[in-house]
C-alpha cells in the first residue's frame, strides 16, 4: 500500500482531495487540444490522474522528493516525464523540445504570481494556461479597469492573454484546508504578437504606478523624469489631464500609449 505524502508548509502544499474538482480542473486544458501538457506541483497526482488519459503527452514538474517518489510508484508510466526541478528556475524551451504546450496545475499560492511572470517570459511557447490559485489572485488577474482588484498582473497578463475566471473552490476540499478560498482560471493567448511599446518600460511603469495606486499618475511617474537631463522641463508633460487619473482608471491599451509617450519624453 502506498504511503501518503505529508503536505509541507514550507512548500505551500495543500493537496486537493475532491476528485470531482480535480477532474473539472483537468478538463480546462481541453480548450487547447493536441498540445502536450506540463503540470506544476502535482503532489500526489490527484490532477495528474485525469490528465494522463487525455491522449497527449503529459509531463509534471515537482520539487518535493517525497512526492516524486510517490508519483513514480503510483504511475510508473510517468517515469521519463517527471521533472524533479524548481519550475521557476527551468528553461521551458527544453521541456517539449521547443514545442508549445499547455501549462496547468494546483499552483502553490505563495509563488503563483512568480509562475505567471515566468509564463509571460515564455508567452510564445504557452498558448494556454489553466489551473487553481488563490481566489483573490484569480480576481486580480481577471479584473477589469475601474475595479479595486485591477493591478499589475491584470495589465501585464491581459496584454497577452484573455483571462477567464471559471469557478470558485472552497477550503474544505484540501488537506490541509487553506485559510482562503481558491479559484480556477484559464488564460488563452490573444492575437497580439507585438507589445506596441517598450515592454521593459511598460513593466516598470505599471509596477511604479500601482505601488502607489492611490496617487495620481503624475505623482507616481515623477521618478522616471528625475534621471533625464537636468535642463529638460517636463512640467508640460506631467500637466496632461490624463495624468490626474489613478492607475486603475487606465485600460491596458492606455498603459501602452502612456509608455510610448513616456519613452518619447525621456529619450
Amino acid at each position: 500500500m502506498l504511503k501518503s505524502v505529508r503536505p509541507k508548509k514550507n512548500l505551500g502544499q495543500h493537496f486537493l482531495t475532491d476528485l470531482h474538482v480535480a477532474e473539472r480542473i483537468a478538463d480546462t486544458v481541453d480548450a487547447c487540444p493536441q498540445l502536450p501538457v506540463l503540470e506544476v506541483g502535482p503532489g500526489m497526482g490527484v490532477l495528474t490522474q485525469y490528465l494522463l488519459p487525455k491522449d497527449r503527452e503529459v509531463k509534471v514538474v515537482e520539487i518535493d522528493r517525497e512526492s516524486v517518489a510517490y508519483l513514480l510508484e503510483r504511475w510508473p508510466e510517468l517515469r521519463d516525464n517527471i521533472l524533479g526541478e524548481d519550475f521557476l528556475r527551468m528553461d521551458l524551451n527544453r521541456v517539449f523540445d521547443g514545442k508549445p504546450f499547455v501549462l496547468t496545475g494546483n499552483y502553490p499560492y505563495d509563488i503563483s504570481s512568480q509562475i505567471f511572470f515566468k509564463m509571460l517570459d515564455y508567452k510564445e511557447l504557452i498558448p494556454c494556461c489553466t489551473g487553481m490559485i488563490q481566489k483573490e489572485m484569480a480576481e486580480r488577474i481577471a479584473a477589469r479597469p475601474g475595479t479595486k482588484s485591477y493591478g499589475i498582473l491584470s495589465v501585464l497578463l491581459q496584454r497577452w492573454y484573455d483571462v477567464e475566471y471559471l469557478f470558485t473552490v472552497e477550503p474544505g476540499v484540501f488537506n490541509p484546508p487553506p485559510k482562503v478560498r481558491s479559484a480556477v482560471v484559464r488564460m488563452m493567448r490573444n492575437d497580439i504578437h507585438e507589445c506596441g511599446c517598450n515592454e521593459v518600460l511598460l513593466k516598470k511603469v505599471v509596477k511604479a504606478v500601482f505601488q502607489q495606486r492611490r496617487k495620481m499618475l503624475r505623482v507616481s511617474l515623477k521618478p522616471f523624469f528625475a534621471q533625464t537631463s537636468l535642463n529638460r522641463d517636463h512640467t508640460e508633460f506631467l500637466s496632461h489631464p490624463e495624468l490626474t487619473k489613478r492607475p486603475e482608471q487606465l485600460s491596458v491599451d492606455e498603459f501602452v500609449e502612456l509608455t510610448n509617450r513616456i519613452e518619447k519624453e525621456i529619450s
